[in-house]
């Protein structure tokens, strides 16, 4: 096996950096783009600290230090994600909002389809509406 197959998500992207930049563009994008307004209504107006806790997060998921859990346990997405109503039109918020953020990264095509069909699998299983 190579040494790039080898490595995970979290160092293909960058590490540290690109990953706290991806969680913090994502939230700007939600907090600018009209389209998002619904979603952007489930957070508090104070978004610093949903920065922090996906900067976390993806830490992780993405195969970096697992922040979150030594923080908080376990995600447990789903059941933390139920006090909203999370539809399709939240998950395609949502993914409109993640979609934006990765295709500003600069890393390879296929990089990016990967990172995408996960976000949307699990913005996808966030569903509970």
């Amino acid at each position: 096996m190579s040494e790039v197959q080898e490595m995970t998500p979290y160092q293909l992207l960058g590490g540290e950096g690109v990953v706290r930049w991806l969680a913090d563009r994502f939230y700007d994008i939600m907090d600018s783009e009209p389209a998002a307004k619904p979603l952007r209504d489930m957070h508090p107006a104070d978004l610093s600290g949903s920065r922090q806790k996906l900067f976390m997060f993806l830490s992780g998921w993405l195969g970096g230090p697992s922040l979150y859990m030594e923080a908080f346990g376990h995600p447990r997405l789903r059941m933390r994600h139920m006090p909203f109503a999370v539809d399709e039109a939240a998950r395609d918020q949502w993914m409109l909002c993640m979609r934006q953020a990765v295709s500003e990264l600069v890393v390879e095509d296929g990089l990016k389809d990967k990172l995408l069909e996960a976000f949307y699998n699990t913005a996808d299983f966030m569903r509970n509406r």
